[in-house]
């Protein structure tokens, strides 16, 4: 029996040995194929190989989880901003990704409204917590343009932008001086034209802003954001300190199957977009927003979607599965992207499943 089995084996090597010349003859359509085959199975493992030795690389820093938090969002769901944040510190959160909305900071020329902010900072101080301010027109959350009603967004940026960078000042010279502040977010996923209502996409305004904000506060790092597997390379100006990426896992696909989607990407493929860009353009690379609420089908609010449908997009299970995939991508900060959410679950919904997995994982980091 060992004998015959040696036998077959012989016979199958010098078979393997043979096939690619045979296979190499045929068709040219097999060539093709082949050379297809080989140039994927090639740039895959190239992928991987960088992914790996980012990953290895990053291992030794340490993790920063946090989350993104925007009190209008609270709000429109019917629960307390202010306790919504100290219910995220109680359970360990200690880096937040906080907005300065335009539309709510000058809602009148020359008129300023900073007390929401201004009680965020002071929960962050008091707690020791670590802050990412987004600054400029474009900031998350929809309609990702957030423009006071009295700037006409139609009208060319040189009459609205002045206005638009004062106000960025203004933002910049009151927090830059916070013992939480860390840095900043500049704009939000600037060049992203298919989600949102925005009008202007001009690299050189993103220009003009960068270097206002580097001339008002020298001293912190600025961020700027690519969105989820957007086709592109941000090799243009301007270069930040830092680049983040939004990572979304789990979709509602209006436009063809009606379905929710799962993109097929493993971590170690946004691992590998790290990596690339450490070893091409030298910088470091976070996770700005990682999807951790639910996407609710056909545009409906979360209001008007039943717990069993938000279940379908992102449960207990899923959201514990999402903060290792965030760990797996080897990128060593990561913002979570729907604490708000976990919030409005657990007190208005009545399900703390969550806050549970979400408190779990704060409390264990």
């Amino acid at each position: 029996m060992a004998k015959r089995f040696q036998s077959y084996m012989i016979q199958l090597a010098k078979s393997l040995k043979r096939w690619p010349g045979r296979y190499w003859r045929k068709n040219w359509w097999h060539k093709l194929v082949t050379i297809v085959a080989i140039i994927v199975i090639v740039l895959i493992g190239a992928m991987y190989g960088i992914a790996e030795w980012y990953i290895h690389s990053q291992a030794g820093r340490p993790l920063e989880q946090g989350v993104s938090f925007v009190p209008d969002y609270a709000q429109s769901l019917g629960v307390d901003p202010q306790a919504n944040m100290d219910a995220l510190l109680n359970i360990g959160v200690k880096h937040f990704r906080l907005v300065s909305y335009w539309s709510d900071m000058e809602p009148q020329p020359g008129n300023y409204d900073f007390s929401q902010l201004d009680w965020e900072f002071q929960k962050a101080e008091k707690a020791h917590a670590k802050i990412i301010l987004t600054v400029g027109l474009r900031q998350p959350r929809w309609p990702e343009c957030h423009a006071p009603n009295w700037v006409n967004m139609n009208a060319p940026d040189s009459q609205w932008q002045p206005q638009l960078e004062n106000f960025m000042q203004q933002v910049i010279n009151r927090y830059k001086a916070s013992p939480a502040l860390e840095s900043y977010q500049l704009e939000n996923e600037y060049f992203l034209k298919g989600f949102g209502i925005c009008t202007n996409f001009d690299r050189q305004r993103l220009i003009s802003e960068y270097n206002l904000v580097k001339k008002t506060d020298p001293h912190h790092p600025i961020i700027v954001g690519r969105s989820n597997n957007a086709i592109g390379w941000p090799a243009g100006q301007p270069q930040p300190d830092e680049f983040s990426i939004s990572i979304y896992r789990r979709v509602w696909d209006a436009g063809i199957t009606h379905r929710y989607l799962e993109y097929p990407f493993p971590a170690w493929y946004y691992g590998f977009l790290a990596g690339f860009q450490k070893i091409f353009l030298h910088k470091n690379m976070m996770i700005g927003e990682l999807q951790a609420e639910a996407w609710t089908p056909n545009g409906q609010s979360i209001q008007q979607t039943s717990l069993a449908e938000q279940n379908k997009s992102i449960n207990a299970k899923r959201l514990k599965e999402t903060f290792e995939y965030g760990r797996a991508t080897g990128m060593r900060q990561i913002n979570l992207w729907g604490a708000e959410y976990w919030y409005y679950r657990m007190v208005k919904l009545h399900d703390p499943s969550l806050w549970n997995v979400a408190k779990q994982e704060f409390r264990q980091n």
